[in-house]
């Protein structure tokens, strides 16, 4: 079951973000400040956060997504993990589909992931590229000396 982020949700999905080892502290801050942002101020609508829960109700995933200013039906992912004990069992494929919907509903045409170049990360890169997303463009040493910043677009039309 996919549903938006209660604040009851909030030290589990932290528990989620900790326990890949995919971020740094610096980036769980800013995950934490964005998670924070959307519980504590309704009126914002810069971005949305989505749990994920598994057959017991346990949240097991998280998704950090909205719309990019200055566009027309352009969507960005800002966050997305799920718990190292239930990946590679779909979750993260349904929560990539339901947002694909989720963003047609919205009459929205585009989705945008940026990732870093790293190879931990190249499970990621190729989860995307499974997704029917496209590399468009990457920039040299973006995020600090030898990792790029790396560009993936998915077309929803």
């Amino acid at each position: 079951m996919i549903r938006f982020m209660k604040k009851e949700d909030k030290k589990k999905v932290m528990n989620i973000i900790h326990s890949t080892g995919m971020f740094t502290d610096a980036e769980i801050v800013v995950a934490e400040e964005l998670i924070d942002r959307y519980l504590n101020v309704p009126a914002q609508k810069d971005y949305q956060v989505v749990v994920i829960e598994d057959g017991r109700h346990n949240v097991v995933g998280y998704l950090c997504y909205g719309p990019t200013d200055l566009t027309e039906g352009v969507y960005d992912i800002y966050w997305t993990a799920v718990d190292p004990e239930y990946q590679g069992k779909g979750y993260g494929r349904a929560m990539f589909e339901w947002l694909e919907k989720e963003i047609i509903k919205e009459n929205g045409r585009m989705i945008i992931i940026e990732t870093s170049s790293q190879p931990r990360y190249q499970p990621t890169r190729q989860f995307y590229l499974n997704s029917y997303c496209q590399e468009v463009a990457r920039i040299p040493d973006f995020y600090k000396p030898g990792d790029d910043r790396v560009i993936y677009i998915k077309r929803l039309h």
